[in-house]
């Protein structure tokens, strides 16, 4: 089971329901709680008009090089998403500090990874607010 990392620490995942894709979201539109799963090339515009009906997001990094997810969070948030929205895949610990600016509230990763970066090198990035240097130039830190 993958390990879900917050600034918090590391947990266990504790959504229990599925995923599904953009192509399947008017399928699934009456679930009790929705999550989709989102891969780094999508185009956000296609959860138009359906951000208030979806709880999570969950956006796929393919490799810890390639930073779109990124963009995709930070395109949602400004969309007017509002609820969990998780990265997952291939994200260090370098990056986590990146991840919750741009949107992201939650990370997961393998145990491998969580084995090879344990919480002590994502927690040196948990602080991410008090590093934000945007915030600094804008007088609001």
């Amino acid at each position: 089971m993958n390990i879900i990392v917050t600034d918090q620490g590391f947990g266990q995942d504790d959504w229990t329901l599925a995923y599904t894709t953009p192509d399947e979201l008017a399928d699934n539109s009456d679930a009790p709680a929705l999550a989709i799963d989102l891969a780094s090339d999508a185009d956000p515009a296609v959860l138009a008009g359906k951000l208030d009906g979806i709880d999570m997001i969950r956006i796929d990094f393919p490799s810890f090089a390639d930073g779109r997810g990124f963009t995709l969070a930070r395109r949602l948030r400004l969309m007017g998403f509002n609820g969990r929205l998780r990265a997952k895949g291939h994200v260090i610990a370098d990056q986590y500090a990146m991840a919750r600016r741009s949107g992201f509230e939650e990370v997961e990763i393998t145990p491998e990874l969580a084995e090879r970066q344990p919480w002590d090198q994502w927690k040196a990035r948990a602080t991410w607010q008090d590093h934000d240097y945007q915030n600094r130039l804008r007088g609001a830190v």
